[in-house]
């Protein structure tokens, strides 16, 4: 998806200098991971002693969380874990088309992922003998081939200096006379979960309903709003557009309105009918140790590494029994707490995998109308 490409580093900001693409995860061995299920978090002590696995991911201060967090894998397995990225989808192509894979473990967009899963695709589909998923909050995001990296909302955030009656959703995002003023959303040559899905709510379409969009009924409903409308291209410019008050309402990544607000900006996040949105970890097909790499995910997966990744990243774990350490603003954007997470509402990524060139085609030619 070009919005990982372009966006990639400024989503999450900008961080350590990578190895390069050359860092490969070395030739085959044999692993014994142990008998018995699969439990997320664990892996049998030194089973993968001389093994090297190399993890892409998207850069910046996500990536270094998501190393950080694998640091304790690397101390009980014995691997060792190279960092690399970011992720680009023609690279992971290249590898698997060339059988010479070097990235063992991937970071991407979860609409890309269930587009490359089965037969014709890039990803090897999860082997559950060594991957647990049952402590994933929204099992949702596990498709055949991949499982969710972290989980973030796609939420709108409002100027509560703009509102002296706070607006408290997406009925009130597409009111333009009862809640005047500028309306910022992604305007990049990419499609997915977001706007679409909130006109429909606010056309009084059920949160279970939602799927298949009704695009046609969508844009009817962005048509009323077109004239309110400015586009940010990276996740830098959507928060800088909050903290500079350049729109009154922003539909942007959690993260990026936690960051605002953390920068002083008086805007606040409306958690009802929100969307969870959610990266993906998956092994290209051709993978030198596809066991190793499966049991870093399911080492990933586990609360201890999903607590540090929270931590270090300010995005939501993906482990019903984590309970990062996080600052009290911090804890109000964590939407995995109860409280959020009860007024969310979930996306389809096989919907969206399966649409997305045509609906792509024509949120384009919208754009430019």
């Amino acid at each position: 998806m070009k919005r990982r490409l372009m966006t990639a580093l400024a989503v999450v900001g900008v961080g350590g200098m990578l190895v390069g693409c050359t860092a490969g995860g070395g030739g085959p061995v044999d692993v014994d991971l142990g008998s018995g299920p699969a439990a997320a978090g664990e892996v049998k002590k030194d089973a993968l002693a001389g093994v090297t696995l190399t993890f892409s991911s998207w850069g910046g201060i996500f990536q270094d969380a998501q190393i950080k967090s694998l640091k304790p894998f690397e101390e009980a397995s014995g691997a060792k874990v190279l960092s690399d990225g970011p992720t680009e989808y023609s690279k992971v192509k290249a590898q698997v088309d060339s059988k010479n894979v070097s990235w063992d473990v991937v970071d991407t967009d979860i609409i890309w992922a269930d587009k490359n899963c089965g037969e014709d695709g890039l990803l090897m589909d999860l082997d559950t003998k060594i991957v647990d998923t049952s402590k994933i909050p929204n099992q949702e995001l596990v498709g055949k081939c991949y499982v969710p990296a972290m989980q973030y909302g796609y939420v709108i955030m409002y100027n509560e200096e703009a509102y002296p009656t706070a607006p408290t959703g997406w009925a009130d995002f597409f009111d333009t006379k009862k809640f005047p003023g500028k309306r910022a959303i992604a305007g990049f040559e990419d499609i997915g979960p977001g706007v679409y899905e909130g006109a429909l709510l606010a056309d009084g379409v059920a949160p279970d309903k939602l799927y298949p969009l009704d695009m046609d009924r969508a844009y009817k409903k962005l048509d009323g709003i077109r004239d309110n409308l400015i586009y940010w291209k990276t996740g830098a410019e959507s928060q800088q557009m909050v903290e500079s008050g350049e729109a009154d309402m922003v539909l942007l990544w959690s993260g990026r309105g936690y960051g605002a607000v953390e920068n002083g900006a008086k805007y606040k996040p409306i958690w009802n009918q929100s969307l969870i949105i959610a990266d993906a970890l998956a092994v290209p097909k051709g993978a030198k140790n596809p066991d190793a790499s499966m049991a870093l995910i399911n080492y990933y997966l586990g609360t201890k590494s999903q607590e540090i990744m929270a931590v270090d990243s300010s995005y939501s774990p993906v482990n019903v029994d984590a309970k990062p350490k996080l600052s009290k603003l911090a804890e109000e954007y964590l939407t995995t707490k109860p409280e959020i997470a009860d007024q969310m509402v979930k996306t389809n990524q096989a919907w969206w995998a399966e649409n997305y060139d045509a609906e792509l085609e024509r949120w384009m030619t919208w754009m430019q109308g």
